[in-house]
């Protein structure tokens, strides 16, 4: 493709005028002032469906073979020391499978469970697409048939310069371009036909995640039968917070709408508007983002028609580029805008949303930073893997060393009444080990 025909996929006016605008006017101090906790399905509490009501309805929506799947996976794993997708990365505390293999396997495994085949929709960027449909197709796809495993990439945006708002040169041929964010998703299933896919195989609603998490419950029938049973268009699976600044998005509800303030804007504000806590010591503004969503079919393709749907952000970034005289230059201080998309910014959108509550021990580690770092390393997510499946084992009856390492392959055992019925009375686990 030639630099002509790049540039003309791009509305080069927008572009200009997005990136000569002043800094984001959002009042992030006044739009918190207004915040309120999200209603949500908490745990321990008295909702509206129990959870076995909930598991229920899941469950007859996946035998009923009207769920997909939608991961996310376009990131690289370069914070992770890997110049690789970051799904390759080896996550299994004992097997050292990758991201890719524990979460396919987990889909897999609900397939068997359920009997009805549950499509993914694996979304790839430019800079991982090649080889992640390699590393899929070296290991089988992880027993996940090719005609339920669609691989298509997201689009990209060009960087623009922060002063003038031209768009900077990569090389001569190329501008310099970066994923368009996971809210991308949209545009990248209309153009690999992916409605026309989902309306053919009757899926109704979609089960969206992240590649970087490992204890994700890939369409949990409960987290989906609260979904169902709401009406939902879009649902969220959250965390409680423990400290107002950890860093994840944050679910309020602000007039009535629910809507996520990522922590980079919502840690900068006064402990007096983020750090309230209720009676109990809990906090007011609890609701964590795990970025675990459920869909409606019908709203996402509702949301792809629309231009407005989802806005682009910018971001400041040291981009390196070519300058006036075709010269390599590799900028010091951040220099362009970055644009992209979040997909949570449908929330406010839909018609009927909900929040469901989770366990972070039993649904959330993902792993993002490098070794050293005081959080979401791999080192603490193997330490979650190693903690949840040592209780799985206990409760199966298992006796277990001290601080011995296990791990439940999704294929051996999804979860711990599963993994009672395959085990030997009286195990005694007293060594590193794989259960697969």
């Amino acid at each position: 493709m030639t630099l002509a025909m790049e540039i003309a996929r791009f509305d080069l006016g927008m572009l200009q005028s997005l990136g000569r605008e002043p800094e984001a006017s959002s009042n992030w101090r006044a739009l918190v002032a207004r915040a309120e906790p999200p209603a949500a399905v908490r745990l321990g509490a008295t909702n509206q469906f129990s959870p076995v009501q909930a598991r229920q309805a899941g469950e007859t929506a996946l035998r009923a073979g009207h769920i997909g799947a939608i991961l996310v996976a376009g990131g690289q794993g370069t914070r992770l020391g890997m110049d690789h997708p970051k799904g390759m990365f080896p996550i299994g505390p004992v097997s050292r499978s990758s991201l890719f293999q524990i979460l396919i396997e987990k889909l897999v495994a609900a397939h068997r469970r359920y009997g009805a085949p549950i499509p993914l929709f694996l979304m790839t960027s430019p800079a991982t697409h090649e080889e992640t449909v390699e590393f899929l197709d070296a290991h089988g796809n992880f027993g996940l048939s090719t005609n339920d495993l669609i691989v298509f990439s997201q689009g990209t945006m060009p960087a623009v310069d922060c002063e003038t708002g031209r768009i900077l040169l990569a090389s001569q041929a190329r501008p310099a371009l970066s994923p368009d964010g996971h809210g991308g998703v949209l545009a990248a299933l209309v153009e690999a036909r992916g409605f026309e896919t989902l309306r053919a195989r009757g899926i109704e609603h979609l089960y969206y995640f992240q590649v970087d998490n490992p204890l994700a419950n890939v369409c949990d029938p409960e987290f989906l039968g609260y979904h169902l049973l709401s009406q939902s268009e879009l649902s969220t699976l959250a965390v409680a917070k423990r400290d107002p600044r950890d860093r994840v998005g944050n679910i309020v509800s602000i007039d009535g709408r629910l809507q996520i303030i990522e922590y980079s804007e919502f840690n900068d504000l006064p402990d007096e508007l983020i750090a309230g806590r209720a009676a109990s010591g809990s906090l007011l503004l609890w609701a964590g983002n795990t970025a675990i969503h459920a869909f409606s079919v019908e709203f996402l393709e509702r949301m792809s028609q629309s231009a407005a749907a989802l806005p682009l952000h910018r971001a400041l970034k040291k981009v390196p580029y070519l300058d006036d005289d075709h010269q390599p230059i590799e900028p010091s201080s951040p220099n362009a805008y970055k644009f992209e998309r979040f997909i949570f910014d449908l929330l406010p959108q839909a018609t009927r949303s909900i929040v469901v509550e989770a366990d972070e021990r039993l649904a959330f580690a993902p792993v993002k930073n490098a070794p050293g770092e005081l959080k979401d390393t791999p080192e603490s997510v193997q330490a979650q893997m190693i903690a949840l499946h040592s209780a799985w084992l206990r409760d199966a009856g298992a006796q277990l060393a001290k601080n011995v390492a296990v791990e439940i392959r999704p294929l051996f055992a999804l979860d711990s009444e599963e993994l009672r019925e395959k085990l030997q009375p009286g195990l005694v686990v007293s060594r590193p080990t794989y259960f697969a």
